[in-house]
């Protein structure tokens, strides 16, 4: 589906600039004011509704796609600083995919080191390094 990242790539960014979003008050200010053209109807309202709900209903999965494709490359940048930095662990890249179980285990190992480092910078000690042998 490369033209659907593609065109949800450019609408992502074309609406999400400043004058998109004035247009979009534009449009809700116009509706308002013919509100008494109308005499607020049933219709009037159903314009409104129908049209944000549209745009909603449209915008999210635009809005996910380019979210998916954001949290994807930020992960392989992480992974790829894991891989590059001597002493890191890695058992940690790709770690999104692991298990809920397996997950917690890893974040039990990293408070455990997290508490021990506490206690040694209340004792004085310093923060830096690694804390295996």
């Amino acid at each position: 589906m490369n033209w659907y990242n593609g065109f949800a790539k450019v609408t992502a960014r074309f609406s999400g600039r400043p004058a998109v979003f004035v247009a979009a008050i534009g449009v809700v200010v116009a509706w308002m004011i013919s509100g008494p053209l109308f005499g607020f109807s049933d219709t009037w309202q159903l314009v409104i509704n129908t049209g944000t709900t549209i745009v909603t209903f449209l915008m999210v999965f635009l809005i996910q796609n380019t979210q998916n494709r954001d949290t994807e490359a930020i992960q392989l940048k992480l992974d790829e600083l894991i891989r590059a930095t001597r002493g890191a662990h890695n058992a940690l890249l790709d770690l999104e995919e692991l298990e809920e179980a397996n997950l917690d285990r890893f974040k039990m190992r990293y408070r455990k080191l997290a508490n021990t480092a506490r206690r040694q910078l209340d004792r004085g000690a310093t923060d830096t390094g690694t804390p295996e042998p």
